[in-house]
């Protein structure tokens, strides 16, 4: 397979891409929704904690004005329950929300995982090669994931093949933009000062690069075994490896 234009950058989702959905699923969310209460009731103190538990109250507060009925947390930072906050999370967790403060939440309990070597990660095998082989034509590599930056680096630092982080550029969260909002294409495109033509962006889910090749990438719908079905006309090439991005 080869690409219509000349690549310059190569933007990469996670979850179905790089690495398989059942370690998402079964071993990270697991993990964090087991520790998320334990955590929170040891890092309450914590200025980065209470930064993501004031946008949880925000957050709640929108949620509960579109009708979607979420377990109500109320009052201040200092004053609001944890066992609200926790409610809230594990609601959150339940419809797989892509919200900036839980995944900054699960990407902490993440990272004291892997310290303390509970946690390893995994990624499809052709990813390191692919990754080498990218960096010797000089192309470089981006990540572009719902998950936080903080997790996205705790993942690729501790992979069956070694820590594959010095291959990465940088890394793209829900800060720059929802995943399948076209300006959030841009943004990227503007940050890491390439022109969007010369972008791929490869992901599983057809919605995420409907948006990318609206702002003007290029792009690959990634089919691994365990994704998630997509629909049937979809307008992308697909590939099955790495291998095939030439």
């Amino acid at each position: 397979m080869t690409t219509s234009n000349s690549i310059d950058a190569l933007l990469l989702d996670i979850e179905g891409t790089t690495t398989p959905i059942d370690f998402v699923y079964k071993v990270l969310f697991p993990y964090a929704r087991a520790h998320v209460g334990d955590y929170l009731a040891g890092n309450v103190a914590s200025p980065n904690v209470q930064e993501d538990i004031a946008t949880l109250i925000e957050l709640n507060k929108d949620d509960v004005r579109r009708g979607l009925e979420p377990p109500r947390v109320d009052g201040s930072v200092e004053e609001v329950s944890l066992d609200k906050i926790l409610a809230y999370l594990h609601w959150l967790m339940d419809r797989d929300s892509k919200a900036t403060p839980l995944k900054s939440i699960q990407g902490k309990i993440w990272e004291a995982g892997y310290n303390s070597g509970d946690l390893k990660s995994q990624v499809f095998e052709d990813v390191p090669r692919a990754f080498k082989r990218w960096q010797q034509q000089r192309q470089k590599i981006f990540v572009y994931s719902s998950g936080s930056v903080l997790a996205q680096k705790l993942l690729f630092s501790a992979t069956q093949f070694g820590d594959l982080t010095s291959y990465i550029s940088d890394y793209f969260d829900t800060n720059i933009g929802a995943k399948k909002d076209a300006e959030s294409y841009v943004r990227i495109s503007r940050a890491i000062a390439v022109s969007a033509p010369n972008i791929l962006f490869v992901s599983d889910v057809t919605d995420e690069l409907d948006a990318a090749r609206s702002a003007d990438f290029e792009t690959r719908l990634c089919v691994r075994a365990g994704n998630h079905p997509q629909p049937e006309r979809s307008n992308h090439e697909e590939i099955r490896s790495f291998d095939e991005i030439a």
